[in-house]
């Protein structure tokens, strides 16, 4: 097997884990409802984009009561 001829410096390596390191996804606020966007995206609560409605987002549904058999 190979071996490396000369040890990289502790500066070098941890230069390359650097750039392996996860960082935050940049969000912002939806002007609408406030929820958190990621940039340029329409937003997944509302549906809107840039202040119009991009994805029609439907209304929630209501639960029926059901009847106890007494």
């Amino acid at each position: 097997m190979a071996n490396p001829k000369q040890r990289h410096t502790t500066e070098r390596r941890d230069r390359a884990r650097r750039e392996l390191e996860m960082k935050p996804t940049q969000t912002q606020e939806c002007k609408q409802c406030g929820a958190s966007v990621m940039a340029h995206r329409a937003c997944p609560k509302c549906g809107t984009y840039r202040g119009r409605v991009i994805v029609k987002k439907a209304a929630p549904k209501l639960e029926k009561k059901k009847k106890s058999d007494a």
